[in-house]
């Protein structure tokens, strides 16, 4: 049987030196990408990162909680400990890029965020592009998936990435579920389990992020998984509408309907 564009990128992940500089990881938030690929930084030393937003909400509750009078100091705080962690994890700080949108507010930026994805991936040439997926966990998640296909989209075909997911957390019946995607069963999935050494090095990354130690407390460190992306309608709320931010009071699911399909509009006109 012919390999998979899935089985090509866990080929990928399996091997050593260079393997890292043919993929792109776009990201909401600074400790994303450790939740997603931190226990394979080790293998990817030529990783390139792009985070979309600073990871402090302009409603400051966040900030407060964690002892900061000003969004501007907890974000600093957040890329302080992202710098740590992935320092730590083996990633040059010359491949990480901020594009520093404000937390919870990337869907509000979706036509010039596409446009800016499109022209990085233009530059990089990633062969994999690694991101979230599309199912309302939370909505800087789904404004970086938005921007992600719509990126890809505006590339030749012969210069297109292929995309992959990486699962973080999405709302279920029965409550929040972490690392699974939402179920497809015409889309197969690579869950990799992490031997004891790497898990251990990735638990060490996870609690470089002090601000986050509650939240990231949910995330196994033993286990990644990914799959390859599928074609969504970004026009249509993800999950069949059970949204894990509406859940947890950020609202915004009318919102992202309304900037989605106006984004959609103007990149892709009638």
């Amino acid at each position: 049987m012919r390999p998979t564009a899935l089985d090509e990128f866990v080929a990928a992940l399996a091997g050593a030196g260079d393997a890292g500089a043919s993929m792109l990881m776009v990201v909401a938030h600074p400790d994303d990408e450790v939740i997603g690929l931190g226990g394979h930084f080790a293998r990817l030393p030529e990783l390139r990162i792009v985070h979309v937003t600073d990871g402090a909400p302009r409603d400051l509750r966040d900030a407060r909680a964690h002892g900061f009078a000003e969004a501007r100091a907890y974000a600093l705080a957040r890329r302080r400990e992202m710098h740590a962690a992935l320092h730590l994890g083996g990633i040059a700080r010359e491949n990480l890029l901020s594009l520093d949108l404000p937390d919870q507010e990337a869907m509000l930026h979706l036509p010039g965020l596409s446009q800016r994805l499109a022209a990085i991936f233009g530059e990089v040439r990633p062969r994999f592009v690694l991101t979230h997926p599309y199912e309302g966990g939370h909505p800087d998640h789904d404004a970086t998936a938005f921007a992600v296909h719509a990126a890809r989209a505006a590339l030749d075909p012969g210069e297109a990435p292929i995309l992959i997911e990486m699962a973080s957390y999405h709302l279920a019946a029965a409550g929040t579920v972490y690392q699974r995607f939402v179920s497809d069963p015409a889309r197969p999935e690579a869950a990799i389990r992490l031997d004891a050494a790497a898990a251990a090095r990735k638990q060490r990354l996870i609690a470089c992020f002090h601000t986050q130690a509650a939240t990231l407390a949910a995330f196994r460190p033993d286990i990644e998984r990914f799959r390859e992306a599928p074609a969504y309608d970004f026009a249509a709320l993800p999950n069949g509408g059970r949204l894990q931010y509406e859940a947890w009071g950020l609202g915004q699911g009318a919102d992202w309907l309304r900037h989605a399909r106006s984004a959609l509009d103007e990149l892709v006109p009638a």
